[in-house]
């Protein structure tokens, strides 16, 4: 099953290979035509028109719903669409196929959305030099007052080349990424206390494989892993060196440029190989059976987007009901023994996702309206927390869930972070209110684990390098780069001990030959 998992990542960064290669021919074609005048604009004849909105699916959509077809595509129509005459449709991207699908649909100047968007800048770059995308400056004044206030002059810069403002950052609530998890009723069989070093890590991940306190056998999990960032990145973070103080280059490709991530790789294949991580973690990008495992009560620890696993109904509420007796603690046990032995882990930026509007779209117009129809008033309140007395209630400036809420009344906002694109989580104030009104919207009994999660994922904390232009090595590599990070992780982890040094080599050869050498060189040259 692994070789079949390596051949598969290789096959699919042979792909990605080739998608880049054709990018620049590709949208060419689309940059061709103008949208700064909106044909048939529904604020112009009256005609009626269609927008086209790019939405995540997660493949979670609960029955009788669709990713297109909910109570909030329909709510959106309702308050946006219906007065302006607009059709709103959702166009489907899966979350895992995120940048693939987008680079198929950008080549295709009848397809594509009026309105797409991606976390990695490289890629925003990489379509702004190449002229597939709209300079939305002019429209933002002319038509998006709120959306202009909503993010202020700082932020709105994040998605600027030379002057012009290619893509609408969204704004981000928070900058907590990660968080990591122990089963404490495994520890208390074990007679072990939480680890805070990843030595006591390592020895408490080997009593859980030896002790199995929770009498699984073949299907015990000391540690959870996937071939995901929450997980592979968590892990990395402890070792590398950071560039400057406090600061790294950016998340993703970048990591094996720096000093200790060779570390991190023998640390990895030493879990692998003595059998104290997910066997077929190659095989879960998406994390499915990671979070089957977790909720089976399989896995002894592991490592999360914070918040992540308490959701209503989500990982640890299921896996009380799978396992009584169960019982969950948060903890910071990774050490950087670069950083003074710092519980170190990587922070968002400001800027969410990059909003970009195609330079094909003859909906640019219709497509800054619906953003700043999104920053005004209640909407994004609205689109976050669902209905006022039913799905939550107003206590002191912040919206608290309401646990009574029904299902069907839970299930009208079960994609709500996904159509709030303007944001990053709830935006109600600064982080320190932001951070209240997430706690919030979690279930009573998981709060006080979610407030101990946001202040360890807050705690030594490093974040990425702001360059004041564009890396043109991200823009060029940054996608193949990505995907071969994968390939050097999950060859490097299953290599024997032995062959590690070899395998290490061969693949960063590989990673360097493929852009690296040149993503280096212009970074170090940046950062003078």
């Amino acid at each position: 099953m692994t070789g079949k998992a390596t051949k598969g990542s290789l096959k699919k960064w042979m792909g990605l290979a080739l998608t880049m290669v054709m990018g620049v021919s590709l949208l060419a074609g689309c940059s061709s035509a103008s949208n700064q005048e909106s044909e048939g604009s529904a604020s112009g004849n009256g005609e009626r028109v269609t927008l086209k909105v790019e939405v995540f699916d997660r493949g979670n959509s609960p029955s009788p719903y669709t990713i297109t077809n909910n109570y909030m595509t329909k709510w959106i129509q309702e308050q946006f669409g219906d007065p302006n005459n607009i059709d709103v449709q959702f166009v489907p991207v899966q979350r895992s196929e995120e940048t693939t699908k987008l680079n198929v649909l950008m080549a295709s100047a009848s397809d594509v959305p009026d309105i797409v968007f991606v976390y990695d800048s490289s890629v925003f770059y990489r379509y702004a030099q190449q002229g597939g995308l709209t300079d939305v400056g002019e429209l933002i004044n002319e038509h998006a007052p709120n959306l202009k206030e909503y993010l202020g002059e700082d932020l709105l810069k994040f998605g600027q080349l030379e002057g012009q403002q290619f893509a609408i950052p969204g704004k981000r609530a928070i900058t907590a990424r990660y968080n990591s998890y122990i089963r404490q009723d495994w520890l208390d069989k074990v007679g072990m206390k939480a680890p805070t070093t990843t030595d006591e890590l390592y020895e408490t991940l080997k009593a859980f494989k030896e002790k199995d306190p929770g009498n699984l056998g073949s299907k015990n999990i000391p540690m959870g892993m996937a071939l995901a960032p929450a997980q592979y990145e968590t892990l990395i973070y402890s070792f590398i060196k950071p560039i400057q103080d406090g600061l790294t280059y950016s998340q993703r490709y970048e990591l094996p440029l720096h000093e200790g991530f060779k570390d991190a790789m023998q640390f990895l294949n030493k879990l692998y190989n003595e059998g104290l991580i997910s066997k077929d973690f190659s095989l879960d990008e998406e994390k499915a059976q990671l979070v089957k495992d977790f909720q089976n009560g399989n896995i002894g620890y592991m490592s999360e987007d914070v918040g992540q696993i308490l959701y209503a109904d989500g990982m640890l509420d299921n896996l009380y009901k799978n396992v009584p007796g169960s019982k969950v603690a948060a903890i910071d046990a990774y050490t950087n023994a670069n950083v003074d032995n710092k519980h170190i882990k990587s922070r968002y930026g400001s800027n969410g996702m990059y909003i970009m509007i195609p330079k094909s779209s003859k909906r640019a117009v219709e497509a800054v309206k619906y953003l700043d129809w999104m920053a005004s008033g209640n909407n994004l309140l609205d689109i976050y927390s669902g209905v006022e007395g039913e799905n939550y209630n107003m206590v002191d400036g912040i919206p608290v869930v309401n646990d009574d809420a029904t299902q069907e009344m839970k299930d009208r906002i079960y994609n709500s972070g996904d159509m709030a694109i303007i944001a990053n989580g709830k935006v109600i104030g600064d982080q320190t209110v932001n951070e209240g009104a997430w706690i919030a919207g979690f279930p009573k009994n998981n709060q006080d684990l979610m407030r101990q999660s946001i202040d360890i994922a807050n705690t030594d904390t490093i974040g990425p390098i702001i360059f004041d232009k564009p890396i043109e090595a991200e823009s060029k590599y940054g996608t193949v780069l990505n995907d071969k990070l994968k390939v050097l992780i999950v060859k490097t982890a299953m290599a024997k001990p032995a062959e590690f040094e070899a395998v290490y080599e061969k693949e960063m050869n590989d990673f360097m030959s493929l852009g690296g050498t040149e993503l280096k060189k212009e970074l170090e040259e940046a950062l003078q």
